[in-house]
């Protein structure tokens, strides 16, 4: 776990740059930010939404999956943080992975895709 938080945490001043590159100056729109820190074992990808949010995806090296259809699981995780953040009963100051609806939705949308492949997020 730590493993992972670390490249988490290194991910993120790739993600800045990112966001401060003229591409993504030149095209707000896209908010898928590809891979950004790939090694041995793992490909991670970003994409971030219009309000800031971030969103890091692992993927192992073993299982390669399309880049499109990586741009369309952040899409769908992203449609998933929508509806959580629109609930009324949604308490902003709550962190994300406390909610149940956004966990069971996330693996339920896994496990329906990528049930061969080892993927994180």
């Amino acid at each position: 776990k730590q493993w992972y938080q670390r490249r988490v945490a290194i991910t993120a001043g790739v993600i800045e740059e990112k966001l401060n590159s003229t591409k993504a100056a030149n095209d707000p729109r896209d908010l898928y930010l590809g891979p950004l820190y790939p090694n041995e074992d793992y490909k991670i990808f970003g994409y971030v939404t219009n309000t800031k949010v971030k969103f890091v995806l692992l993927e192992s090296v073993n299982h390669p999956i399309k880049d499109g259809d990586i741009k369309q699981l952040f899409q769908k995780i992203h449609n998933i943080y929508i509806h959580l953040v629109c609930n009324p009963f949604y308490n902003p100051n709550e962190p994300v992975q406390t909610s149940s609806f956004f966990h069971s939705s996330l693996t339920s949308l896994l496990r329906g895709s990528y049930t061969s492949r080892s993927i994180a997020v």
